[in-house]
Parts: C-alpha cells; structure tokens; sequence
C-alpha cells in the first residue's frame, strides 16, 4: 500500500508484483493526467486501468457511477475494484477483458489509456478502433506513450484529427469524435473556397 497526491487529489493504492506501475503512479500518467480536462459531466473510461490510477482520480471529480475501469487481467481487476472501495469510489464499475469490446453497450465522453506501447501496436489498434466507437460525439480520447509517429497517423485516420502535447519526454495525444454534419460541413466551405478561388482566377 501507498499514498500518493496526484494534483490536489489523495490516492491509497495497494499494488501486486506484475501490476504495472507498483511503486506508484508513472511519469506517463502524470503526464496525460496533466493534460487532460475531466468535466464534470464526463462519463470516463479508464482503458487498460492496472490498479487503478486513473479511474479512481477520475472518480473523485465525476462519481464513481461516471466511471468504469478495464484491464485483462484478473489479479489488475481485483486490486482496481479493491482500491477503488479503499478510496470511497466503490461504485466504480471494473470489467476484466480485452479491452472495450469486453463492455457490453456503454459509451463514454471520454476514454483514459497509457498503452503497452513496448509491444507490437495490436493493442494500441483495438483500443482505438474499439475506443472510438465507445464514444459519443464530441467524446475525447487521450492517450500517453513515448513513440510519436505511429499513434499520431492512427489517431488521425481513425478520428480526423488529432492534438498532440509533450510532457517530460511523453507524447499525450487527445482526438475528439465528430458527428458526420461536422465532417460535411467542413467539405462544403473546402469546395466553396475552391469554387472562389476559380472564379477570383477566372479574369486573368
């Protein structure tokens, strides 16, 4: 067990061998929960929760009815639905799966994740593709790791956009999901603009 403050907010968290991040929160955490606004309407995901960290900060801001956690493994569960009791989030609800197709039909405004991005991108993949479809409009994905490239060009193909902060040598990526008017109406003012350019070329 350990104590920690993460930005004005007080954590007691128990950890196992095998969990990441037992010593306490890491500098890639940090770095996203420093760039991220959770608002006070927020529904939250934490993706790929460990035990717990994350969900239980965000608990603390919007209700532990606004929040669910998810980790595939069985011992990260246990310990992430144990802390959050410890902490007085309890009614954080804590799925044990791969990743957010292991949730049934929820949706959320946004979506917590500090992938494995030592390994090969599978993960990273599903969590995004999946994550995105999680989302309601206007929802927010915010994810942190250390390799740029590959989640800017996958963030951006899969929402349209993304935004991108740096932080102690971490990259924390937020990407937002537009409703279909959006994307439309930014097509009409690209074809008008054209459309103008045209006509201000046609004189000469």
């Amino acid at each position: 067990m350990y104590c920690t403050e993460i930005f004005g907010t007080e954590l007691h968290l128990e950890t196992v061998d095998g969990i990441f991040s037992p010593n306490g929160p890491d500098a890639g955490t940090l770095a996203m929960l420093g760039e991220v606004e959770v608002r006070p309407d927020d529904r939250v995901l934490d993706l790929g929760c460990g035990c717990g960290i994350v969900g239980i900060y965000c608990a603390k801001k919007v209700g532990a009815e606004n929040v669910v956690m998810c980790d595939i493994s069985p011992a990260a569960a246990d310990i992430a639905q144990k802390n959050a009791e410890e902490n007085g989030v309890g009614g954080i609800k804590v799925y044990c799966g791969d990743g957010p197709s292991a949730l049934g039909g929820e949706t959320f405004t946004l979506i917590l994740s500090n992938p494995p991005y030592h390994t090969d991108f599978s993960v990273a993949k599903s969590f995004i593709e999946d994550g995105f479809k999680r989302l309601e409009v206007g929802g927010r994905m915010v994810m942190v790791t250390k390799r740029l490239d590959w989640y800017k060009n996958k963030l951006a193909a899969v929402f349209g956009g993304v935004r991108i902060a740096e932080r102690g040598g971490y990259f924390v990526f937020t990407a937002e999901k537009r409703g279909p008017h959006r994307h439309k109406k930014e097509k009409r003012a690209g074809g008008l603009s054209r459309k103008l350019a045209r006509k201000i070329k046609r004189p000469d």
